[in-house]
């Protein structure tokens, strides 16, 4: 066995890959370097790889590796059994290995075969025995630990510099301490390397909604589970993950938590949260800013829409409201779909004005068979009117259901709600009586769905306040 090796792991691979972008399930490799160290030696080993498809501009000043470089070379799909044998039976090393091990995994499931090595990486091996350290990127240990620095930003240079960096933690612990910490590390292969693992071991296994921060005070993501321990796992568990789960994984720094009562604090506190701290990716629950809804009004003698927003203090008490949509032309754009649908009148429901100076004339749509004439008195208006309820009631809202605020009942928790709106949640009336002296809050689309499906089946669990 080689001095350099270790006990458990005889056979090491330290590895190293340019890519495309930083999405495994998308971007593609460039460069693969390895370098293996086993009891026969060290043998160093790289090559380009096309990866047909265009380098992004900024990567190729990156890596210096340009599309001209990349045409005539091997695809991975031609690398793949040298690679693989190449990686067999062996610890696969790397810094900030998610990335690399990632990349690799992707390229062989295309292909349709397995690949799940052994996976250590440094830049979590780095912090576990340097805790005094702030950074440990490549650069950062290169400078610290003065390594020589050959091409950086070039698979087999850097694959150079984690070997480096490996002999001389050779040279400065005892082989029992590196054995210790390798087997502690290699069984998390995929925790984000800038995370420390004890936050995760410390989440609780309760609902709840937990926030991941990067570098600043602000979230980058937050979310809601009925295990947060095991929902947060599961975000870096998976070796197919979302270039959304990649870039999360790549920035996370510190997780923060909230415990709730249960299933349905966890899911307005979500709301709330999002809403009011703006996490970058956390795009859904965000774009709460405009919402518009149809109001169905009886004017001269027949029913005509109204565009009304959450301004309008009877909102979410009106029964004749329907949406609902993100802005006035979505809106407008749906309503007139609609209409068209069910071959209503455009000039009736208030959607155009009356072309004309006599009354009574036919509109366009009524000429070209697309209005069955309410406008000119070939269909009765209460017959319109009729259709035009019948074709809104799929869209139709549920005005709030009590005459004031209620609690919903969750344990020995009440979230408090007032016209589709969430106030907070307490545990006692002082903690009631002090949301509710907020007063009146804006109705919240995503309230009045999260309770659309959870007040039908919990009745009993409403008490009024």
């Amino acid at each position: 066995m080689a001095a350099s090796t270790l006990r458990n792991f005889p056979r090491l691979a330290f590895v190293d890959l340019e890519t495309t972008g930083g999405a495994a399930t998308e971007d593609r490799i460039t460069e693969i370097g390895i370098i293996e160290v086993d009891e026969d030696g060290v043998r160093e080993w790289s090559t380009l790889v096309n990866p047909e498809v265009p380098i992004p501009p900024f990567i190729q000043s990156l890596t210096g590796i340009t599309d001209e470089m990349v045409q005539d070379a091997p695809t991975f799909a031609e690398l793949s059994k040298s690679v693989a044998a190449r990686l067999a039976d062996r610890l696969f090393i790397a810094h900030n290995a998610r990335f690399d091990y990632g990349f690799l995994k992707n390229e062989f499931r295309r292909l349709g075969h397995d690949f799940r090595p052994p996976v250590l990486c440094t830049v979590r091996l780095s912090r576990q025995l340097f805790p005094g350290f702030a950074r440990h990127n490549l650069d950062a240990i290169a400078e610290r630990h003065r390594l020589e620095v050959t091409e950086r930003h070039r698979a087999l240079g850097d694959a150079q510099l984690i070997w480096q960096f490996w002999r001389q933690l050779h040279e400065t612990h005892e082989t029992e301490q590196l054995d210790a910490a390798v087997g502690k590390l290699v069984s998390r292969p995929t925790m984000p390397s800038r995370l420390d693992t004890l936050q995760v071991e410390r989440l609780p296994t309760t609902h709840g909604v937990y926030l991941f921060y990067g570098e600043n005070a602000l979230p980058l993501y937050i979310g809601k589970s009925n295990n947060l321990r095991r929902r947060v796992l599961q975000h870096f568990s998976g070796d197919h993950m979302s270039s959304k789960e990649q870039k999360l994984s790549q920035q996370v720094e510190r997780i923060d938590y909230i415990e709730t009562a249960g299933e349905l604090g966890a899911l307005l506190k979500e709301a709330e949260l999002v809403k009011r701290l703006m996490p970058a990716e956390n795009q859904l629950l965000r774009d709460n800013q405009e919402v518009r809804a149809w109001r169905l009004l009886h004017r001269q003698g027949r029913l005509q829409a109204m565009l009304t927003d959450t301004e309008d203090l009877f909102f979410c008490h009106d029964p004749d409201l329907y949406g609902l949509f993100g802005s006035a032309r979505k809106a407008g754009d749906a309503l007139r779909a609609l209409a068209d649908e069910h071959k209503l009148c455009h000039v009736l429901l208030g959607l155009e004005k009356a072309k004309g100076a006599r009354a009574g004339k036919p509109c366009f749509a009524s000429q070209v068979g697309k209005c069955l004439g309410g406008c000119a008195g070939r269909e009765p208006l209460q017959e319109h009117d009729e259709r035009v309820r019948a074709a809104l009631a799929p869209w139709r809202l549920q005005a709030w259901p009590y005459d004031g605020a209620v609690g919903l009942r969750e344990g020995d928790t009440l979230h408090v709600v007032d016209g589709w709106a969430y106030l907070g949640s307490a545990q006692d009336r002082a903690g009631v009586n002090a949301l509710l002296a907020r007063g009146q809050q804006r109705f919240d689309r995503d309230v009045y769905n999260i309770l659309q499906k959870w007040l039908p089946e919990h009745a009993e669990q409403v008490e009024r306040l």
